[in-house]
């Protein structure tokens, strides 16, 4: 049986980005290489110099290109954001037994939390109010169960199986204070797929404005951006066609906002997309209305949460959602390939 787990890409997230008024397009990570190699951008019309560097962090590939006065000035931002990658990754991995989610889940109880944990738990804890609970961190045992269940046996899990992990699904189980953050219930786990990497590029943007960059664009599995480009133009993404890898549906000027894309294609069980890596915590099941959602927001880390929130939560609810945050937008593709977007939402084919 061909239904194992199958990521799309080595990375989590997958945007395109458009070169110039031509509209050529490549990944983000080639067309940052391109940026620095032919981007005029060993001295800009600006008179500013670009850096760029390439890693990883939170299971994906991560790209930033920053411009300043002196390129040393440039890496030396770039060093500390990675830092802050670090950092991050350290708090909020699932790859690192010895993270402090990993050591929540294991435990159930994690005291003294790092304060990035609290904040990025609170604001979960605010979008799953919002969407009356349709974004929902502790939605890892289904995960889990999913994944598990595929590896083992070449078979998605029966009902009753569902049914049984559901019922410690519940972000009301999750407790979080400065001192301490405590899951309630047994079983109960939290992933932080859904809004770690859009708070990841919030602590990059914010080192590399500390360091002095007022002109960056950032890809964490989510992209950031500060000021323009070394042309003086508007960084522009991309949103990925769910279905054709490497095509594009429209262009979107950023405009020191982030991105955020959450879709059916980025990690599967079945090969019709059907069973994919987002679950309605109400049901056990992925959402059926949405290929991808994807969301302009003033943050990474409202980005993040407000795609996955408005992927499960459905159309209407979803338009409800974004008009809730200021400064956010929301592009939606639907299931039969039909788009709709909220009255905000700038982007041209």
């Amino acid at each position: 049986m061909s239904d194992s787990p199958r990521p799309a890409s080595t990375t989590r997230r997958r945007f395109l980005l458009t070169l110039g008024a031509a509209g050529a397009s490549v990944a983000v990570g080639d067309w940052l290489w391109h940026f620095v190699r032919h981007g005029k951008t060993a001295r800009s019309p600006v008179g500013l110099q670009a850096a760029r560097r390439t890693g990883s962090a939170l299971g994906t590939d991560v790209s930033i290109v920053a411009l300043h006065k002196t390129r040393g000035d440039a890496e030396r931002a770039i060093d500390a954001a990675f830092a802050e990658l670090e950092t991050v990754e350290s708090v909020m991995s699932l790859y690192r037994a010895e993270s402090q989610l990993c050591r929540l889940n294991r435990e159930g109880a994690l005291r003294g939390p790092h304060p990035y944990l609290v904040q990025v738990l609170r604001k979960a804890q605010a979008v799953s109010a919002a969407s009356d609970g349709a974004f929902d961190v502790t939605v890892q045992p289904l995960w889990t169960l999913y994944a598990n269940a595929v590896r083992e046996t070449g078979r998605l899990p029966d009902a009753d199986e569902i049914d049984r992990v559901r019922r410690q699904v519940d972000w009301h189980k999750l407790e979080v204070s400065d001192d301490q953050v405590r899951l309630r219930g047994d079983g109960t786990a939290v992933t932080l797929n859904g809004i770690a990497q859009g708070f990841a590029a919030d602590r990059v943007l914010a080192a590399l404005t500390a360091g002095g960059v007022r002109h960056a664009l950032v890809d964490t599995g989510e992209i950031g951006a500060l000021g323009r480009r070394g042309d003086g133009n508007c960084w522009t993404a991309g949103i990925q066609h769910p279905r054709r890898r490497d095509a594009m549906l429209v262009r979107v000027p950023l405009e020191d906002r982030c991105m955020a894309t959450s879709g059916d294609y980025e990690t599967t069980f079945t090969a019709d997309y059907a069973n994919n890596h987002i679950f309605d915590p109400q049901t056990g099941h992925s959402p059926t209305v949405f290929a991808s959602v994807t969301v302009l927001a003033k943050t990474g880390l409202e980005a993040d949460a407000l795609s996955t929130a408005a992927f499960v939560a459905g159309l209407e609810r979803g338009l409800k959602l974004m008009e809730a945050y200021p400064g956010a937008d929301g592009f939606f593709v639907l299931k039969n390939g039909e788009t709709r977007a909220t009255s905000g939402f700038r982007g041209e084919a």
